[in-house]
Parts: structure tokens; C-alpha cells; sequence
């Protein structure tokens, strides 16, 4: 049997793997666009199904495809959303930047699988032709950035927003675990007053919930939807409800809120709402960032650094250190963040290159934006379970450092002025003395009344009580 097959389109004919469902544009991109290794994300694969899907029944509802036609269409895009046909879209991310190649595949896989479907030999573009048909009322122009938006809504309801909801969740946890746990406070790395391990976690968990806010802030201009702009922004050869109706069945289909982009070119020349999106996840990377790096410079040690959480052992170690925890999860979610942080890079400079009617940066927008979201929900949860869930705090060290810190001197500025606080800080760090010794040899502060006013309990909210005078 022959290892391929022969179509014709209007550039002549070509030869075509025989047991591939793409056609003769898909080929010849295959041949012109050999960049690279990177493919397409399958969540815009199966996007790209759901709008097909939906348009072909869209086309039906306004009779615009008669059932006999839209029917196999519909069948053979459902195989695309369900993942069934990820090996019939083989082209790069680098394409053309409308991304029109992969409009082209999907109209070819969809036309040939409909037709053998009908009875028909791969090939046939009949009954159902890929273009009058499985692209009726569409351009690339529309459909590509429409799946763009389908694909990134997905990605952001059900991998980025759980997993920041996960490790919303854990950080949470223990800030209320640790609420009453005092500790030694730093600022600019330098010993600072007092402060509570429930707070410092409550700080990042706050972080997160604002990260998570953001994100969803962005969702509402992805719910518009450019489909029905056809060339250029003017719904040429189009139904005039096709938009409506097309939202309207994705919408049912979803459970999401799309409507029809009351500015279709906006979506089409411009990808604003995706540069949004990712300036929202870039900012959730720089927030992660700090939360993993605070927790691995408190965990560090466990005797040569800071040493006030515990790292949990997760199995894995030191090819050469017998028995060496290291903060695994961290470095994983900062190199997450790393990537995060070169993708709004991409998205920025992509974002901004829509020239006229137009943006052709259209691939490698989604790439990155896609990456980012499946990176940061994968690794935020990720650390949730393997790290935050199973810290757990050094309360002897903490409780060490506290009793020894300088910087409970802070307490003492309301009685005896700033100028003698200094001076017993100065003596007991220069002399290796307590700060309660340091002040009774300066005689500025008998040892009765330090112990009533130095208490580090009580210098973790605001107010001062001046008891006794001073």
C-alpha cells in the first residue's frame, strides 16, 4: 500500500502521509515552517475544536449549513476537543501570526474526517468542503484569537486559579496554627522587633488573595469574544446573528459568560487582554517568588543558617552529603517564576506589534500565556502539598533568637528616649551582655522595670503601655 496520497487545492497537487486527516495547506505549511520542536499547546488544539464545533452549529441554527453537512462537522470537531486528533495538527508555533495554518488544519482534519464519516476517501472535499463549509462565515482573523480566548479562560479556571487556591489554602493554615508563636522580626536581612510566625505566613496568604483577584480581573475582557469580525474587523460573509448565536452556544457549552466583542477588531488588531492577563501572572510569579524564597531562608540550616522552620524531607537528597534536605519545592517554584517572568517579556513585545487591522503575534501570545498559566497553577500547588502543608516550626530556635535579639531594646524608646536605647544596644552587643544586663550597668534601666517593659509578647501589635512611669 502507499505511504501517501495525492490531494489537489488551487496551488496544484501534493503528496500527503496516507493515514493523516490534514490536507494539502497543512502539508505545505509542514514543509515551509521546520522551526524548531515546539508545538502548538493541545489546550489551543481543543479550542480550536470547540470553535469549530460551535460554529457549525451556529451556521445550522441560522441556515446557513444544512443539518446533513453540520452534523459530521460537528462529530469530527467533537474528536478534536476530546483529544483524539492531537496528531493531525503537527505544525510549530512558528507559523504565520495570524495563525492561519492551524485554521487551515483544523478545516481539513475536520473536512476529511467528516467525509470518510459520509463514506468518503480521505481527500475527497465532498460533500463537505473545508473551506465553504467547516470555515463558513469565518476568517482566521476571528476564529485563531477566538480560540486564544477559549483556551486561556480554560487554562486560568481550571489550572491556575485551583492551584493558587491551593496554596491560598495552606498559607492560610498556618498563619492561624502560628498566630501566637512570637519571633525574631527582619528588616533589610538585619534583626528586627518582633513579629509572629502566623503573621509572616498570613502576609504571604495575602499575597496570593490579591494575586488570585488579579487574575480573575482579567477574565472579564477574555469573555469577549472576536468571532464573527471575519477579514479585517468587518463581518464580511457572515450571517449578522452569527455572533450573537455563536457566544451564545459556547457560552451554554462552557458554563462561561462569553459574548460577542462589541469591538470585533479590538480583538483582532489588539491582544490587550492577554497582555492583562499576563501582567496579572507575572505579578502572581513575583509574589510566589518572595513567599519561596522567605521560606527557604527561614527553613535554611539546620544549624548554619536561620533555622526556624523545619524543611520537610521529601526523599530526595545530596549525591554526596549523606542526609541533606534541601529546599527542593522552593527552587522549583522560582525557576517556575523565572520562566513566568521571560514569558511577559514575550507577551509585552507580542502584545504590541498589532499593526493596523491586525496583530500577528498570535501564536506565540497563547504559547506563552498558556505556559505561564499551567506553570504557576502546577508548581503553586505543588508547593502547597510537598512544602507549606508539611513545615513545621523550630520553636526552640525561635524562642532563642527572640530572647536574644538587640532590637527588643525598640521597647524602652517611649521611657528613657531613643539616645540611651541606642547606648544599651551598643554596650550589650559590643560587651556580649544581655540587653537587661547592658542597661542596668549604664543605670538607665533597673532590671525589675525592664522585665515588666521588655516583653516581646507585647510588642507585636500597636500601643505601648508606660506602666510606672519611665
Amino acid at each position: 500500500m502507499s505511504t501517501t496520497r495525492t490531494e489537489t487545492d488551487s496551488l496544484g497537487t501534493i503528496e500527503i502521509p496516507a493515514d493523516r486527516y490534514w490536507g494539502p495547506q497543512t502539508e505545505r505549511a509542514r514543509a515551509l515552517f521546520r522551526i524548531g520542536d515546539a508545538r502548538l499547546d493541545p489546550g489551543v488544539i481543543r479550542a480550536t475544536g470547540l470553535q469549530k464545533w460551535a460554529a457549525a452549529e451556529a451556521n445550522r441554527r441560522l441556515g446557513e449549513l444544512p443539518e446533513a453537512i453540520a452534523e459530521p462537522i460537528k462529530a469530527a470537531a467533537e474528536e478534536i476537543i476530546d483529544g483524539r486528533r492531537d496528531a493531525d495538527f503537527p505544525l510549530p508555533v512558528w507559523q504565520t501570526g495570524s495563525g492561519t495554518q492551524t485554521n487551515m488544519n483544523a478545516n481539513e482534519v475536520i473536512s476529511n474526517r467528516a467525509n470518510e464519516m459520509l463514506g468518503q476517501p480521505l481527500g475527497a472535499r465532498t460533500p463537505i468542503h473545508p473551506n465553504d463549509h467547516v470555515n463558513r462565515g469565518q476568517s482566521s482573523n476571528d476564529s485563531f484569537p477566538t480560540v486564544m480566548h477559549l483556551a486561556a479562560v480554560r487554562a486560568v479556571r481550571h489550572r491556575l486559579l485551583p492551584g493558587l487556591a491551593a496554596l491560598h489554602a495552606a498559607l492560610t493554615a498556618k498563619a492561624a496554627e502560628y498566630a501566637d508563636i512570637v519571633k525574631l522580626g527582619r528588616t533589610h536581612m538585619m534583626d528586627a522587633v518582633p513579629v509572629t510566625l502566623g503573621g509572616e505566613f498570613a502576609t504571604w496568604a495575602r499575597q496570593v488573595e490579591n494575586g488570585i483577584a488579579r487574575v480573575a480581573g482579567a477574565i472579564p475582557r477574555l469573555l469577549l469574544l472576536p468571532q464573527g469580525g471575519t477579514a479585517a474587523g468587518t463581518g464580511l460573509n457572515r450571517h449578522p446573528e452569527f455572533d450573537e448565536v455563536f457566544c451564545a452556544i459556547v457560552a451554554e457549552r462552557t458554563g462561561e459568560a462569553y459574548a460577542p466583542n462589541p469591538d470585533k477588531s479590538e480583538g483582532m488588531a489588539a491582544h490587550d487582554a492577554f497582555v492583562e492577563l499576563h501582567g496579572a501572572m507575572n505579578t502572581v510569579a513575583v509574589s510566589l517568588t518572595k513567599i519561596a524564597n522567605d521560606i527557604r531562608l527561614l527553613g535554611s540550616g539546620p544549624r548554619g543558617g536561620f533555622g526556624e522552620l523545619v524543611v520537610p524531607a521529601d526523599g530526595l537528597s545530596s549525591s554526596i552529603m549523606p542526609g541533606k534536605t534541601n529546599p527542593t519545592q522552593a527552587e522549583a517554584l522560582t525557576m517556575v517564576c523565572a520562566r513566568v517572568m521571560g514569558n511577559q517579556t514575550t507577551v509585552t513585545f507580542a502584545g504590541a506589534q498589532g499593526h493596523l487591522e491586525l496583530n500577528v503575534f498570535k501564536p506565540v501570545i497563547i504559547e506563552a500565556v498558556l505556559e505561564s498559566a499551567h506553570l504557576l497553577g502546577d508548581a503553586a500547588r505543588s508547593f502547597a502539598t510537598h512544602m507549606v502543608a508539611k513545615l513545621t516550626p523550630n520553636l526552640a530556635r525561635i524562642a532563642d533568637q527572640v530572647a536574644k535579639s538587640l532590637m527588643l531594646v525598640t521597647a524602652l524608646n517611649p521611657r528613657i528616649g531613643y539616645d540611651k536605647a541606642v547606648a544599651i544596644a551598643k554596650k550589650a552587643l559590643a560587651e556580649d551582655l544581655t540587653l537587661k544586663d547592658a542597661a542596668h550597668r549604664l543605670g538607665h534601666v533597673a532590671p525589675e522595670d525592664f522585665d515588666r517593659w521588655v516583653r516581646a509578647e507585647e510588642m507585636i501589635r500597636p500601643g505601648v503601655r508606660l506602666e510606672g512611669g519611665g
